[in-house]
């Protein structure tokens, strides 16, 4: 029993936190120096602000075809290293889209895996299957 418990005060000594605390930052809060917005009417709604670290946001909504808010647009900040981040978006019933040189965009498709999607789509359209172990039916 005494080596259970000094078991269990060993595991409670390990889930202990091992980070120095230390005090909260103090920061000087961030002035907003332009912010205008305009009365939401149904899905309609219109905003925009600029604050004094660089940060800008503009957002539109506007009603959408099923009577969803479509919103577009957009946030720009500096990243600690300077460099000026701009991301453009749309959300409506096609989805989210952004927009913004610091997205990732994938590598295209080689040729031959072109080429292959070129042939399944053929044969698809002939009406030509294929069983699961790779047998025409």
């Amino acid at each position: 029993m005494k080596f259970l418990i000094a078991l269990f005060l060993v595991g409670v000594s390990f889930g202990a936190p091992q980070q120095n605390f230390r005090e909260l930052e103090r920061r000087e809060p961030i002035r907003i120096l332009r912010s205008e917005v305009s009365p939401i009417e149904g899905a309609n709604f219109r905003y925009n602000y600029e604050t004094e670290n660089g940060i800008q946001v503009e957002k539109q909504g506007t009603e959408g075809s099923q009577g969803q808010s479509n919103m577009a647009g957009y946030y720009i900040f500096t990243f600690d290293d300077g460099t000026r981040a701009e991301v453009r978006y749309v959300a409506d019933e096609n989805g989210y889209r952004a927009e913004s040189p610091l997205i990732p965009t994938p590598h295209p498709l080689p040729a031959h895996a072109l080429e292959q999607i070129r042939i399944a789509e053929e044969q698809r359209a002939r009406g030509i299957r294929w069983d699961e172990q790779g047998f025409q039916i």
